[in-house]
């Protein structure tokens, strides 16, 4: 494989299309200010929130997933997808993928490999490498990287502002028509205990400042890995996708990666590269595996043309994974995009008051095996209809 600047992988792979999804209703920060008595600049301003998406008892990981990857199906068939990778740190099962449910809610082929990757919120990044991995030995082949999650904090924990829901499908192949993905990879791991969730909890545990510190700690880690394979210097890029468990995060990260570089740090140079990135994040609160291809897809539909551009990606996941890589976004990408429909899953949400949006937090299935359908309340076209005999039942309409 090639590498270094301007050099893409094999003939040139990367991401041919992209769509997300996310869910039928939104809580706001202003809602949830009003019943905790936080000022909303905390929220607004502090943590650089506004509202936070929240699954409906009919939906999950695998409704998003498959409302997220639908639309790439229907633009581009299945007939070349040889090779479905599911990220997602909000696993329904500790044996069967979620990606093969979507496998058969989408009707993809049989001919083909189902696997889901799990390491906190870098695990699409993983996703995405393997796939450029798969395409670059046979690159008649593409592969459909989804990312899918649910963040859930306990109830008036410091945590449960940032929460959010969403779900990022990607079509990688060669000759990409939105970005192309270039070599090296700048690389960090670190055994770091500030995010994680044993099996028997439903909800995260979060040591707030240690994962701040473990996040900095990457940023400059993988940074040094990148910049000593000869990436490109600092100033070549034209905007920085970072992952954003709130968006606020990506502003520290990257004062401090121009800090550590000797760059300006002031707020009109984080602005210019920032910018753009931050706006569906902003609304639909932590994705996990997502957000950071949520920055991508609003920076795509947002900015100037960014064509033959590189754009920076700092992947991060707690406990601790990082990596920065470089993309190089494709001439003529901008008739590929969807921006009407990005918006409008956005604002198709249907809002929630505090008290009915903690009544959804709290629902669970029994665990007994017995049969219990979910309430029609998502509006989509994918929904998880029922638990029956520990078998989890899902529908299209």
């Amino acid at each position: 494989m090639a590498s270094g600047p301007g050099k893409g992988i094999g003939r040139g792979i990367g991401i041919h299309d992209l769509s997300f999804a996310t869910t039928e209703f939104v809580l706001s920060h202003a809602a949830l200010a009003a019943y905790n008595g936080t000022e909303i600049g905390k929220y607004h301003l502090g943590i650089g929130q506004e509202s936070m998406s929240v699954p409906a008892a009919d939906e999950d990981i695998v409704t998003l997933a498959a409302a997220a990857a639908a639309p790439v199906i229907a633009r581009h068939g299945s007939e070349n997808i040889r090779t479905v990778v599911f990220a997602t740190e909000s696993s329904i099962d500790q044996a069967k993928a979620a990606g093969v449910y979507v496998h058969s809610l989408l009707g993809l082929p049989s001919a083909a490999r189902v696997v889901e990757l799990k390491q906190a919120c870098y695990g699409a990044t993983a996703g995405l490498q393997f796939a450029l991995g798969l395409v670059a030995r046979d690159p008649s082949q593409q592969v459909l990287v989804i990312a899918s999650d649910v963040s859930k904090y306990e109830l008036d924990s410091p945590g449960e502002a940032t929460q959010g829901a969403a779900a990022v499908a990607m079509l990688v192949g060669a000759d990409p028509a939105l970005v192309r993905i270039e070599g090296p990879s700048g690389l960090f791991t670190a055994d770091v205990m500030d995010f994680w969730r044993p099996n028997y909890r439903t909800e995260a545990l979060v040591d707030g400042q240690e994962s701040i510190h473990a996040y900095l700690q990457a940023v400059e880690g993988c940074w040094k890995d990148y910049s000593g394979q000869g990436g490109h210097a600092l100033e070549e890029f034209a905007a920085f996708c970072y992952h954003q468990p709130f968006t606020k995060m990506a502003y520290k990260a990257h004062r401090h990666l121009l800090e550590y570089c000797g760059h300006d740090s002031g707020k009109d140079a984080i602005e210019a590269a920032l910018g753009h990135t931050t706006a569906y994040n902003r609304v639909i609160g932590n994705s996990y595996t997502a957000s950071v291809y949520l920055a991508l897809a609003a920076l795509l539909d947002q900015a100037e043309d960014l064509s033959g551009r590189p754009v920076g990606f700092l992947s991060y996941g707690s406990g601790s994974v990082a990596e920065f890589f470089a993309g190089q976004v494709v001439p003529g990408y901008r008739a590929q995009l969807r921006t009407a429909e990005h918006r409008a899953v956005i604002e198709r949400r249907r809002p929630l008051d505090y008290a009915d949006y903690r009544e959804l937090h709290e629902r669970s299935f029994p665990t007994d095996g017995g049969g219990y359908p979910t309430p029609v309340q998502t509006s989509g076209d994918f929904r998880l209809a029922a638990l029956h005999g520990h078998k989890r039942i899902y529908q299209r309409r």
